[in-house]
């Protein structure tokens, strides 16, 4: 049988009634010839400052291990983050547990959710990359073992302060205790997916957020993912409602031209150069107007053609959040910044507004 199961009339009413989404930024702090990784991580922060004055409500910092993304570690960037913001949530994006210590992510977070009041989450994930498994050590073989075993073990430190836990890759621990504490009790975890029933089943099971991430293809092929999260979410008994971010790339200018100039060479750059280490077919043109068409997951233009991308987001999966993904490959710092101001300041107030009006149709009818 289909994983993918209709979902009842009852969760289709009940999500119409769900609060209008969160805006947010993801960033993997991309690097690229002509800037430093002392200039990016400038600039990382000065990215996190303004959506934080923008009253934008989360940025979310990605964890590779190669030479074009700047970082390693985003409790440690995350953490000079909270040193410089005041309100703005802050996120891994992701955190890939798998070739982590939980022990240690948890302290980590700990320490910003203390030096931000209460503002840290973690978003973890498998990883789409694989550089860290064979640099801690880690048998590929494992990959989902590992990803399953250590969450379990993230989960026992968040609800417990002292542990006692056994598994197979990891010494056990009797009776011991993690500190320090978050401000925040629970500390938000979400599971963070590409498309994987198993992960999504997973995380409604456990009864965590999901965060999934739509980067090709066509954006309705990803909608049975929820139905399917939501699903699973009313069968196991889950209390509260079903929580869903939507992560999608994105970047703003006053027009679709100026979008265009400063965003497509750089974004079919990176595609293709992910792509030939992947082995998938090169991407040009053609395939970046797929997906900037209205089916297609890439919400790029001016304001008003991107807010109308993000509504139709929030018109198929009703998410809570919306994390645009727009600092990516060499786009120019002064570009992004221009595209995080017009996000912050014309794109917010026109998603608010149509969300919100959908809302109010919904529930008069």
């Amino acid at each position: 049988m289909s994983p993918f199961v209709a979902e009842p009339e009852y969760l289709r009413a009940q999500r119409s009634f769900l609060p209008a989404m969160d805006l947010g930024l993801v960033t993997f702090a991309d690097l690229h010839p002509g800037v430093s990784a002392e200039e990016r991580m400038r600039n990382l922060l000065e990215e996190a400052k303004l959506a934080d004055d923008l009253g934008l409500k989360i940025f979310a910092v990605g964890e590779h291990h190669r030479p074009d993304y700047l970082v390693s570690s985003p409790a440690t960037a995350l953490a000079a983050i909270a040193a410089v913001t005041t309100q703005i949530r802050l996120s891994s994006a992701v955190s890939v547990l798998s070739s982590d210590d939980p022990v240690r992510v948890f302290q980590q977070f700990a320490h910003v959710d203390l030096i931000s009041g209460g503002r840290a989450e973690i978003m973890a994930g498998r990883g789409s990359f694989i550089e860290s498994f064979p640099l801690f050590g880690y048998d590929l073989g494992d990959y989902d073992e590992l990803f399953a075993e250590k969450l379990d073990l993230l989960l026992a430190i968040r609800d417990s302060e002292r542990v006692t836990w056994h598994g197979k890759h990891r010494p056990p621990l009797e009776g011991v205790g993690v500190w320090p504490r978050p401000v925040q009790d629970p500390l938000p975890i979400w599971i963070a997916v590409g498309g994987s029933p198993e992960s999504v089943v997973r995380a409604a099971t456990l009864g965590l957020p999901l965060a999934l991430a739509i980067i090709g293809g066509q954006t309705a092929r990803f909608r049975p993912f929820v139905d399917l999260y939501r699903h699973t979410w009313d069968e196991t008994g889950q209390t509260g409602e079903p929580r869903v971010a939507i992560n999608t790339h994105a970047f703003v200018a006053p027009s679709r031209r100026e979008a265009d100039a400063a965003f497509a060479s750089s974004y079919l750059a990176l595609m293709n150069r992910i792509g030939r280490e992947r082995g998938w077919p090169p991407s040009g043109r053609t395939e970046y107007d797929a997906l900037a068409s209205p089916s297609g997951p890439l919400a790029i233009g001016s304001p008003e053609e991107v807010a109308a991308k993000i509504v139709a987001v929030h018109e198929m999966f009703r998410p809570e959040r919306y994390l645009a993904h727009i600092s990516i490959g060499a786009v120019s710092h002064h570009d992004v910044m221009r595209a995080i101001e017009l996000f912050g300041t014309q794109v917010a107030p026109i998603v608010e507004r149509e969300t919100a009006a959908s809302a109010t149709t919904s529930a008069k009818a």
